[in-house]
C-alpha cells in the first residue's frame, strides 16, 4: 500500500468527443488513403494497404493474416474530364445544393483538391453534409 500512497490520486472523467468529431476523423482517414492512392497512381505505383484478418489454417487454428485492403478511387474520368466525388461510407456527399463532384484539371490538381477537402473537413465546414450522409446510412439500418 505504500507504493500506491506515493502516487497522486485524483478523480477524473474522460471527456466525450462529439459525434461530429468522430465523423470528421473517419472521413479524414479515408481521405488520407485516397491521397496516397492518387499519389501512387501519379507515380505509376500501386498502393494497397494491408489489414489483419482472422482465418482458420489447415490445422484448425485461428491465425491473423495480413491481406491487402481494396480501395476504390473516388475519382473518375468522363469525356476527358476528371471528377472527384467525396464519399462517406457508400454515400456521395452533396457538396452544394446542385453539385456532388469536383472537376479537376489533371492528376496533380486531384491531389491538391483532396488536400483542400481534407482541410475543409478538419475545419468543420462540411459537417452538415457529413451529417446528412450519416443520416441516410443510419436510415438503412432501421427496419
Amino acid at each position: 500500500m505504500t507504493s500506491l500512497a506515493s502516487l497522486k490520486l485524483v478523480t477524473a472523467k474522460k471527456p466525450n468527443k462529439s459525434p461530429a468529431v468522430g465523423r470528421r476523423n473517419k472521413l479524414c482517414t479515408k481521405l488520407i488513403e485516397q491521397i496516397k492512392l492518387a499519389t501512387a497512381t501519379i507515380n505509376g505505383e500501386t498502393y494497397s494497404p494491408t489489414r489483419l484478418k482472422a482465418v482458420t489454417n489447415a490445422e484448425g487454428n485461428r491465425v491473423q493474416v495480413a491481406q491487402p485492403k481494396r480501395i476504390k478511387p473516388w475519382w473518375f474520368t468522363e469525356a476527358g474530364k476528371t471528377y472527384l466525388q467525396i464519399k462517406y461510407g457508400a454515400k456521395v456527399l452533396q457538396l452544394t445544393a446542385k453539385a456532388n463532384a469536383i472537376e479537376v484539371a489533371n492528376d496533380e490538381a486531384l491531389v491538391a483538391a483532396l488536400e483542400t477537402v481534407k482541410s475543409l473537413i478538419i475545419a468543420g465546414e462540411l459537417d452538415a453534409q457529413i451529417e446528412a450522409a450519416s443520416g441516410q446510412i443510419r436510415k438503412g439500418f432501421d427496419r
